[in-house]
């Protein structure tokens, strides 16, 4: 059960991760938090930038996504269900055990 569940959780993560990404337009640099826009001054003409609060995901943010992931998956594989009692002794087979 533990190891099923911690698949689909890395699944999930990496699925959420990448539709979020796309969603916020899929940008192929490095995560953004702020946003520039350039402005023209209305008296001078110059132009000017100004920065927004916003959040752009990149790379990077997929890169962990996946990364965490990983770290599920592979949890999954030392974890594990461990299942107790089901050793059965050389040369004594699971019938002998079930009629005792």
């Amino acid at each position: 059960m533990v190891k099923k569940t911690l698949r689909i959780v890395a699944v999930v993560v990496v699925s959420a991760a990448v539709v979020f990404w796309a969603a916020k337009g899929a940008h192929g640099g490095w995560t953004i938090n702020n946003i520039a826009h350039e402005t023209i001054d209305p008296v001078t003409g110059l132009t000017g930038v100004t920065y927004e609060k916003g959040f752009i995901p990149g790379w990077d943010f997929l890169t962990v996504a996946a990364l965490t992931a990983g770290v599920l998956a592979g949890l999954s594989f030392v974890l594990g269900n461990k299942k107790s009692g089901t050793c059965t002794p050389v040369g004594v087979s699971k019938q002998h055990i079930t009629k005792l």
